[in-house]
């Protein structure tokens, strides 16, 4: 009689999922009432961003109001700029009754004047001076007022494009979010410039000052932002004594 053998269980291991992690996006806030809102949140952490509009626009207040909302949270912030003084520039924002020299006196904000010379040696360098601040400081947001000036100091538009490619890299690897200011409309104009600042930018933000009937009237609009389900509309916004803030609901108008 033969023996019952008894069959032995064999536990297959058990198979990961092949699904991914999604990490959940960072946020970094505006501080603009309502406009955050229109990108679920604000802009992505360590992004670069680039700012849009003609003269008057907003592009300044915009841009300032970003760096106050990070002091808010103290966060060390930096502006550089290759057009204004600094003491015209407190000057300016003291209407908005933002005290920008004070915060910089605490040693949470640092306004930096680059000179054309400068700029050269800052990407000759790879950084530079602004680097060392960012590195010594642990900067989070940095704000470069204007792009446009930046690329008139290249003779040619290869120059412009390979010069603006260089400042894009620096830009990604201090990990900082950044705003940056051109004045314009790159996704009209055809130059290779325009094109490369569309291209690196993870979002783009258009400023629209458009005249209606007897006056003015401001608009904002997001163009483009990598990763973001964002209003696809065109919102008007108010530029009052407190800065700027955005309408919720989009408008019908012509841009």
């Amino acid at each position: 009689m033969k023996k019952s053998v008894s069959k032995k269980t064999v536990k297959k291991p058990l198979k990961k999922s092949s699904k991914k992690k999604i990490e959940k996006c960072i946020r970094v806030k505006t501080g603009i009432p309502n406009f955050d809102s229109l990108m679920e949140g604000g802009f992505e952490k360590n992004s670069t961003n680039l700012v849009v509009g003609g003269p008057g626009s907003g592009k300044t207040i915009l841009s300032t109001q970003f760096i106050l909302e990070g002091i808010k949270n103290n966060e060390h912030c930096l502006y550089l700029t290759f057009e204004e003084k600094k003491e015209q520039f407190y000057h300016n924002m003291r209407r908005f009754g933002w005290d920008l020299e004070e915060y910089e006196k605490k040693g949470l904000f640092t306004f930096l004047e680059y000179t054309p010379i400068k700029i050269r040696t800052m990407l000759e360098e790879g950084g530079g001076e602004v680097e060392h601040i960012i590195v010594k400081n642990k900067v989070k947001r940095i704000v470069i007022d204007s792009i446009t000036s930046f690329a008139l100091l290249f003779d040619d538009e290869l120059k412009k494009r390979e010069a603006a490619l260089e400042l894009f890299n620096m830009i990604k690897k201090w990990d900082c979010t950044s705003l940056l200011t051109y004045e314009g409309k790159p996704s009209r104009d055809e130059k290779m410039t325009s094109r490369t600042l569309e291209f690196e930018s993870d979002s783009i933000i258009i400023l629209h000052f458009i005249r209606k009937l007897v006056k003015r009237e401001r608009f904002i609009e997001i163009l483009k932002m990598r990763g973001t389900d964002h209003s696809k509309g065109v919102h008007k916004f108010q530029l009052g004594k407190s800065g700027i803030q955005v309408d919720k609901n989009p408008e019908r108008v012509n841009v």
